[in-house]
């Protein structure tokens, strides 16, 4: 494999995680493979609210070791889809 390809099958992995952690942390009545890693996690996507996100923060905080700020300008762009938020994710992970 190349290194993109490489890249390519840890953010699909990653994704896949974080979609299972999204839908046990939420308990969500969709299965993780459901969700679309481009669709909005917000209003019409997954139809999440800031509340799901808050939550959302700090199980992504305790599972990979992440700081987040709950007043983070680039909040609404992290939680924009499970990909931007996977991406974040194995930007800034310790764990």
């Amino acid at each position: 494999m190349t290194n993109l390809s490489n890249t390519a099958a840890m953010n699909t992995e990653l994704e896949r995680e974080v979609a299972a952690l999204l839908v046990s942390a939420l308990n969500l009545e969709v299965a993780p493979e459901e969700i679309e890693a481009d669709a909005d996690l917000y209003g019409d996507g997954l139809g999440l609210d800031s509340i799901d996100i808050l939550e959302i923060a700090l199980v992504v905080s305790k599972q990979y070791g992440i700081q987040m700020k709950t007043e983070g300008d680039d909040n609404f762009q992290i939680f924009k889809s499970l990909r931007s938020l996977s991406a974040y994710i194995a930007d800034k992970r310790t764990k």
